[in-house]
């Protein structure tokens, strides 16, 4: 079982049905109780648009304490984009503070002109984590994958990047510790490669 929180303003829908397609079993969660009564194995944190509404509404709804405990406790989770940016202390948009899970910023893109922000599209992602069961079946040396996105992460621990993209310069474009994932890209939007990521998490949940 697989609880996906809904703050509100994520794709659930897409994310949803990603894992559906993988084989999971899906609740979706709004509240601690509902994580706590649906007895899931791992936690999935989707988000799109502003991380004040994101990290806003997790406040509201007590997840965020949820969000911290799960991970602190090494219980499978992943973020992704909003969910991925809402684990720093800190970030540009919007001046806010976030869950510090981890320690780091959330900064702006700061590349040359002729390169468009938000960055949008397929770009190709470099694994840095050898042997990391997130990225089980794909090509170390790079894989496509669906980006879009204003801001970035910068972790204190260069130990934290599970995957390096290149726009205007390298930027971690995943991170990993322990049984915690999350990724700046949309495996939702990434086709087969996307599909292999939400996979690769459910099999990391199912053996717990």
């Amino acid at each position: 079982m697989i609880a996906v929180i809904d703050t509100g303003i994520c794709n659930l829908r897409s994310v949803t049905k990603a894992l559906e397609a993988v084989g999971a079993s899906i609740a979706v969660v709004r509240t601690p109780a509902e994580v706590a009564a649906v007895k899931a194995t791992g936690l999935v944190l989707p988000g799109v648009g502003a991380l004040r509404d994101c990290v806003a509404a997790l406040r509201t709804t007590r997840l965020d304490a949820t969000v911290r405990d799960w991970i602190a406790d090494d219980r499978p989770f992943l973020g992704v984009c909003l969910g991925m940016q809402a684990l720093f202390e800190h970030s540009e948009e919007g001046n806010i503070t976030g869950l510090g899970v981890f320690p780091g910023q959330v900064v702006r893109f700061r590349i040359s002109p002729e390169l468009k922000i938000p960055h949008m599209g397929w770009n190709t992602v470099r694994f840095t984590q050898p042997g990391s069961p997130l990225a089980a079946g794909l090509a170390p040396e790079g894989e496509a994958f669906y980006f879009v996105h204003s801001f970035h992460c910068v972790p204190a621990d260069q130990k934290l990047v599970l995957a390096e993209c290149d726009y205007g310069g390298q930027f971690c474009a995943a991170i990993a510790r322990g049984r915690c994932f999350a990724t700046q890209f949309h495996p939702e939007k990434s086709q087969a490669k996307g599909l292999q990521i939400y996979r690769n998490f459910v099999t990391i949940a199912a053996n717990v």
